[in-house]
């Protein structure tokens, strides 16, 4: 049963958005732009919108599961390709790297909101995405951009709950981040390592994992998991074929991070 509080939070939720009148959602199809996506669609309709940037930052298996989802939901959706690589300073890869890739991709949402007569953009940033570090945000103050979620005071563990309880599939679906996250700050970024890290996490999500993430660290792949699902990668059969594919993909070295998967791990040298 949904607390009051929560309840609460969705109605103002919806007040807030039907305020908007009309919105292009940032919409990567994981749990929070998906519900604020639902929610903007059964509120404004098609004076809703969710636009979702395809690059080589993101896992093509995002971009697909994107389109099943803005299907799933009913709203109109279109994927537009963005250059984060071109960016200056991006391939860099210092800490404020976030804050350009948002910059550039909320740019481009404004681009088009101008052009079609949308209100705002919005994206799906939550209640606790001020506990880490997140210079992205820093650029959404900057050029206006709505966080609908955050602004009701929606956690995560909330827009999950109320997810489940109208059905979407993306109630549970694990969180992402985009593949530059996955390497140290001042570890140039390229296609060739981006492509790598996708292969290694699909590799590992084939064989069960759900929640993971490979740090890359050149020659290194470092893999986090969940703490609970530690002792089952370690299995003796399901350590070779880790082995053999991550070096089969370049790595010279595979490690396993003994804290276990945990959000921004990254961060924690700042």
């Amino acid at each position: 049963m949904m607390s009051e509080i929560t309840e609460k939070k969705l109605k103002n939720l919806k007040k807030r958005i039907d305020k908007l009148e009309s919105a292009v959602i940032a919409f990567s199809g994981g749990c929070d732009s998906s519900f604020l996506a639902k929610v903007a669609y059964d509120v404004l309709s098609d004076k809703a919108i969710a636009i979702t940037a395809n690059s080589e930052l993101y896992a093509n298996s995002e971009v697909e599961d994107s389109k099943k989802v803005a299907s799933e939901i009913g709203i109109k959706h279109e994927i537009i390709s963005s250059s984060e690589l071109n960016v200056p300073g991006f391939r860099d890869n210092p800490p404020e790297r976030c804050y350009y890739c948002k910059k550039e991709l909320f740019s481009e949402l404004l681009d088009i909101a101008r052009k079609r007569k949308f209100n705002y953009v919005l994206d799906g940033s939550n209640s606790d995405d001020g506990d880490d570090y997140r210079p992205g945000m820093k650029a959404g103050k900057e050029l206006k951009i709505r966080s609908p979620l955050r602004e009701a005071g929606l956690t995560k563990k909330e827009i999950r709950q109320l997810s489940r309880r109208i059905g979407l599939s993306t109630a549970d679906k694990p969180a992402m981040a985009c593949l530059a996250s996955r390497f140290p700050y001042g570890s140039k970024i390229s296609v060739g390592a981006l492509n790598r890290i996708e292969k290694s996490e699909q590799f590992l999500r084939g064989l069960g994992f759900t929640q993971l993430r490979v740090r890359h660290h050149n020659d290194i792949a470092r893999i986090e998991v969940l703490p609970e699902d530690i002792e089952a990668l370690l299995k003796n059969n399901l350590r070779k074929k880790i082995l053999t594919e991550f070096k089969s993909l370049g790595y010279k070295y595979v490690t396993l991070d003994l804290e276990g998967y945990r959000t921004g791990s990254m961060n924690e040298v700042l």
